[in-house]
């Protein structure tokens, strides 16, 4: 994998923002600093962070976070505000074990585990 001059600075803009980043917000930032370019380019950088374990897809809020253990393969458990889809990772090897069991059990090949749980933050259960 080649890790790019491009490449890293998607991943910096990931990782600026300490929480959920859609693509074209991405894609907007990129235009304001760096010149026009397109979005299949912000996707396939974005791919390549993804392959590389250095940043999270967040499929019910369609957007990108920074991995918080990127040297440790894990799964991604994520508690996403509804409200203001602020995020946060967490890990649990026992959800791990779990999903993993449990998908053996019943013959399914996960490609990728993510677990996301929606509800309300504490600035958010409070306002």
């Amino acid at each position: 994998m080649r890790f790019t001059k491009l490449r890293r600075r998607f991943l910096e803009l990931v990782w600026s923002r300490h929480g959920p980043i859609r693509a074209y917000d991405i894609l907007r930032l990129m235009d304001e600093k760096d010149g026009s370019m397109a979005p299949n380019t912000v996707y396939r950088a974005l791919d390549f962070l993804l392959e590389a374990g250095l940043i999270h897809r967040l499929d019910s809020i369609n957007a990108y976070m920074g991995c918080a253990d990127p040297e440790t393969e894990h799964s991604g458990q994520f508690l996403i505000c509804r409200k203001c889809e602020s995020a946060a990772e967490i890990h649990d090897p026992g959800i791990d074990l779990t999903l993993g069991r449990d998908a053996e059990r019943l013959g399914f090949e996960p490609e990728r585990k993510t677990v996301e749980v929606r509800g309300l933050c504490p600035a958010c259960t409070v306002a």
